[in-house]
């Protein structure tokens, strides 16, 4: 399981840098056969995260949420597992939508730990529902499609009979002194009514996201127990962290280097290998 998983990061930092690759090229890096790496392209595309067809794997046409976990995917895995390490055995935990989130989902379906999740992602939930020792409550509310997530007055309203001890969220910003943002108004005022029903909130986030601003005010630094980063994340941000008595998880980010290969006839591949 474990080399799996691996492999399907790598084919994820190669589907982030180029978009679309050749499958008989992928298997060739991999070092794999073409049969073992169309195994792990279907599971992929059977998550939402790529598309494969003619040969070629792609991000084209994937899920929102599964698109964009194959950004950053080595890095947001690392935040994921560290996040899953304080949750105990057959805790009950609430979790919002976002690329990190899903895949912290993942790894507590991994850990088999008898984990209760209540979300309101259709594709958290579509995401890890195959695993036998995860359950899972799905909230109600107004479907948005494109990131597959439930939100509005009916969801704020279903979750008031749930008092988890801690609630996960991503985020798409940050403001130093203020907190962290979205870029949607729907989801980021049913986030903040999902925070009320938790004793813990946590946010999921690359440290990119440190550096950009949503149009609303997602949670504010207050309201936060803690948060899982990477460890780019921007010292000023870190001390508004810190300052604010936040608990900050840092997984490290291993510094790699840009390759390009050139094939005949096909334009020259991205690729990331690790810095000596």
């Amino acid at each position: 399981m474990e080399l799996v998983k691996d492999r399907h990061v790598k084919i994820l930092d190669f589907l982030s840098s180029n978009k679309t690759v050749k499958i008989s090229l992928l298997a060739e890096l991999l070092n794999v056969s073409n049969v073992t790496l169309r195994k792990d392209l279907d599971d992929l595309e059977k998550r939402g995260i790529i598309r494969h067809t003619h040969g070629f794997a792609s991000l084209e046409g994937a899920d929102d949420t599964g698109k964009r976990m194959a950004f950053s995917h080595s890095i947001k895995r690392k935040i994921a597992k560290a996040a899953a390490g304080i949750i105990e055995e057959g805790e009950t935990i609430m979790i919002e939508s976002g690329s990190c989130c899903a895949l912290f989902a993942e790894e507590l379906a991994l850990a088999k730990k008898n984990i209760t999740i209540i979300t309101n992602s259709v594709f958290i939930a579509n995401y890890v529902c195959k695993y036998p020792n995860i359950k899972i409550i799905l909230l109600g509310g107004c479907f948005q499609p494109e990131s597959q997530v439930l939100v509005g007055p009916m969801t704020k309203t279903s979750v008031e009979s749930f008092f988890p001890d801690k609630f996960f969220l991503g985020t798409d910003g940050f403001v130093n002194g203020q907190g962290f943002t979205g870029r949607d108004h729907l989801r980021v005022e049913t986030a903040l009514g999902l925070a009320k029903c938790a004793k813990q909130v946590f946010i999921l986030t690359e440290a990119e996201k440190f550096k950009r601003r949503g149009a609303f005010s997602l949670i504010q630094l207050d309201k936060i127990t803690g948060v899982f980063t990477d460890d780019s994340i921007a010292k000023e941000a870190e001390a508004d962290l810190l300052k604010n008595k936040i608990q900050l998880h840092k997984v490290p980010v291993v510094e790699e280097k840009i390759m390009w290969r050139h094939y005949p006839g096909q334009p020259p591949f991205i690729f990331t290998e690790k810095a000596e």
